[in-house]
């Protein structure tokens, strides 16, 4: 009984967002070890632009723990309009809410409102935090998550590296990751509404909002 309920939860949640879109990028071979962007985009341009749109900067995790099988791949990416870069697979410590987006991607901006209402929501409870996918255009970026009223931090995946480290289809992407680091579930497509995000949080990590 359990298992079908989960089985139905998931084609409810299913049923509710809208249809992804797919990038052409190369999927990257899976390398022993932390895999690593390509050299950190942000110049100290782009660094001013972020800090002036008041996009925070990232948090960077103390590292040292051993990546999970079932967690966030061990890469390392550099934080949007920032000198910082995070090992995703050391984000751990509060539930975590991973969007992955792009300013090209029709469906990402349809959810963009959302996000930015959910978070505000899930302040104090549930941190979120964004990356840009596959994005030819980091100052785009940073205007785009602005005016979208983003108010959490933001990597930068430009080469796609995330592609077959997360076996992604295309964007946009959510994954709702445990306070131990776990991805314990996917929302593939556009998020329809707060509720439906909040309801998910709750049957996935055990958060009430």
């Amino acid at each position: 009984m359990r298992r079908a309920a989960r089985v139905a939860g998931g084609v409810l949640v299913s049923a509710l967002l809208l249809t992804g879109c797919a990038t052409a990028s190369p999927a990257v071979p899976t390398a022993s070890g932390p895999a690593t962007a390509s050299a950190n985009p942000n110049t100290p341009a782009l660094v001013a632009q972020r800090t002036s749109a008041g996009l925070p900067d990232c948090d960077v995790p103390v590292g040292g723990a051993p990546p999970l099988s079932d967690g966030l791949p061990a890469v390392v990416l550099p934080c949007l309009g920032s000198e910082r870069s995070v090992d995703l697979s050391q984000v751990r410590g509060t539930p975590l809410v991973v969007n992955l987006w792009a300013q090209w991607c029709d469906p990402c901006k349809a959810e963009a409102p959302i996000l930015a209402a959910f978070a505000a929501r899930a302040s104090g409870k549930v941190a979120v935090l964004g990356i840009d996918y596959s994005d030819p255009d980091p100052a785009a970026a940073i205007r785009f998550a602005a005016a979208s009223g983003w108010r959490y931090p933001q990597l930068v995946d430009p080469d796609a590296v995330l592609r077959s480290r997360l076996t992604l289809p295309g964007i946009p992407v959510t994954l709702l990751v445990s306070a131990d680091g776990r991805v314990v579930y996917r929302v593939t497509g556009g998020v329809a509404s707060v509720d439906a995000l909040v309801a998910t949080v709750k049957d996935r990590l055990g958060v009430t909002l």
